[in-house]
């Protein structure tokens, strides 16, 4: 895991290798002075040479100083390695997510793809950018610095033969222990980004229906919940210091002993037990920062394992079939298409449907609600694909075509409109970026937009605000139609779009769409019968089967569904 994380640094591992360079020089210039304070120490006070004295000092400031430096360094290009490792690794997995089908963002919750993409990547950047100064020194200090220790004295360095093993098993209890409760710490920041997402998102409903007590207990669950996680985990966590401490101080006092009872037979100088200590602070200080690298890491594998559970998601509609061609008249046909959402699931939401589409003709589909409406028309863009039978755009399998180009030559507005954060005409042009404001304005006239664009006060210039909240549902879903004709589309696709339109304003998108869109292949879900009663043909899906299809006054006379919905919606006109 950690090979694969890693390989997103990239062109940042430069800088990781300038980082290891600097810590290594460091490292080896605070060694050297330890080993001059002894010289100092024995020869230059002992000997009273002031010259000597004056030496050695000069030396042990040169050693500060590069190794000052060199530490300035290996901060600044640490950073750069981690920060770009983290940069790639969020755009490793935009990307990825980019590429998903709905199917595929169907196994994640938005709350933790959020997290996965800011929390655990934040984790992982700041692991290499603070773990990368202890994971090199630590090493390098722990080595030389033992070395020096065995040469100072042997039979003294021996006590680092005890406390090592002591503390290795110490670092791995707590290790083993830790690292699950920081995947159930991460997976509770998910629960509290879910509940704070949803609360964000319907806070119109929230405030209308007067239940924002019941938010803030669910929130304070979510957010206890996290609290109680990250205390079990970091209190665990947080043993390792004191671990490290017992055994530190440990070492010192049998260091002092026995040092001691060496200097009363006079196998050893006051300068090298004062060296052999300094050594022996390097040492433990070393074994601190590797078990603080040992913590972090992981608490980044935990992070990293979700990350790359992102990345490894098996994309299940791809263009391993496609061709180099394009889609031309629109003409459309279902051959016996069966589709579930999940492949364990026991029904099927579509159930053998057999259909033709003319090219340029318009088809309306209607049915109670939960009809599969949507999830039929899902499938001719590929959103879906189904799990028997084919759907064919031109007589040709829409797995044939190249995703881009099927997508750009279908526009579909979907039965949720969204808008972004822009401007109006910044919004409409995800249609086409490079659309001229003739063709923006062709649109909107198409779609009825102008109506109401021509009373905002900076027009096409006016913001949206996040979500499109400064317009009405009737005007979005007009927005939201115009962006779509922008694509000048092969096939046009309007999922309930103009529910919250009146049918004045409904019938004269519709007649403009006729004149202006004649060769274009229009289906039309509605829940209205007067939204589809002009079509060329009405398909009546009921329980994801088709029930019947045909003419308004033919469904009219035959078709009890179609009675029974006519008749309700005329009931209602009347009342």
């Amino acid at each position: 895991m950690l090979r694969r994380l890693f390989s997103y640094m990239h062109q940042y591992k430069k800088y990781a290798c300038l980082a290891l360079l600097c810590i290594t020089a460091e490292a080896v210039f605070e060694l050297l002075v330890p080993l001059i304070m002894a010289d100092l120490v024995d020869v230059g006070v002992a000997s009273g040479n002031r010259e000597y004295i004056y030496m050695k000092g000069l030396q042990m400031a040169v050693c500060a100083a590069a190794a000052l430096v060199l530490g300035i360094g290996s901060a600044r290009f640490s950073a750069l390695a981690g920060q770009g490792m983290g940069a790639e690794l969020r755009k490793a997995e935009y990307e990825k997510l980019q590429a998903y089908s709905f199917s595929n963002i169907d196994h994640f919750r938005v709350s933790s793809l959020i997290t996965r993409l800011t929390s655990d990547v934040t984790n992982i950047q700041n692991s290499v950018s603070t773990g990368m100064r202890p994971f090199c020194r630590g090493p390098v200090m722990l080595v030389a610095a033992t070395g020096v220790a065995f040469s100072i004295n042997g039979r003294l360095a021996v006590i680092f033969l005890v406390a090592l093993p002591v503390l290795g098993v110490l670092l791995f209890l707590i290790v083993s222990r830790v690292r699950p409760m920081y995947s159930r710490m991460q997976g509770a920041i998910d629960s509290v980004n879910r509940i704070v997402q949803e609360n964000l998102t319907a806070v119109r409903v929230v405030k209308a229906c007067v239940r924002g007590d019941y938010e803030i207990a669910k929130f304070e669950a979510g957010n206890e919940n996290l609290k109680q996680q990250s205390q079990t985990a970091f209190c665990l966590a947080a043993l390792n210091m004191p671990a490290m401490q017992f055994v530190m101080y440990g070492t010192i006092l049998g260091i002092l002993w026995f040092g001691g009872q060496l200097l009363q037979t006079g196998n050893m100088q006051v300068g090298e037990l004062t060296g052999f200590l300094s050594y022996v602070l390097q040492i433990l200080n070393s074994l601190m920062m590797i078990s603080n690298v040992f913590l972090m890491m992981t608490r980044s594998l935990a992070s990293g394992s979700r990350i790359l559970e992102v990345i490894d998601e098996k994309i299940d509609l791809t263009d391993e079939k496609a061709r180099d061609i394009q889609v031309q008249s629109g003409e459309i046909t279902f051959d016996h298409v069966w589709f579930k959402y999940k492949d364990e699931a026991k029904e099927y939401v579509l159930s053998d449907i057999s259909l033709h589409i003319s090219a340029g003709k318009t088809v309306g589909i209607i049915g109670q609600t939960g009809a599969a409406k949507t999830t039929l028309v899902q499938l001719i863009p590929r959103l879906y694909d189904p799990q028997k039978g084919t759907v064919r755009v031109d007589g040709i399998p829409v797995q044939e075509y190249p995703m881009e180009h099927l997508r750009d030559a279908i526009a579909v507005v979907l039965q949720k409109n969204t808008l972004f954060s822009g401007t109006l005409l910044e919004n409409l042009r995800w249609g086409k970026e490079d659309a001229s404001m003739e063709e923006v304005r062709e649109a909107c006239w198409i779609a009825c937009a102008d109506e109401f664009i021509e009373r905002l006060a900076n027009g096409y210039d006016t913001e949206m605000g996040q979500g499109g909240v400064h317009v009405s549902g009737g005007q979005k879903q007009r927005l939201c139609i115009a962006r779509a004709l922008l694509k000048r589309p092969k096939v046009l696709i309007l999922d309930d779009s103009t529910s919250a339109v009146d049918t004045a304003t409904e019938g004269k998108i519709r007649k403009r769409m006729e004149e202006s869109l004649p060769g274009v292949t229009k289906i039309v879900i509605a829940q209205r019968i007067s939204s589809v009663r002009h079509a060329d043909q009405i398909i009546i899906l009921d329980d994801g089967k088709i029930h019947d299809a045909g003419t308004h006054e033919e469904l009219l006379l035959r078709n009890e569904i179609y009675q029974q919905i006519y008749e309700s919606q005329k009931e209602g006109a009347e009342l």
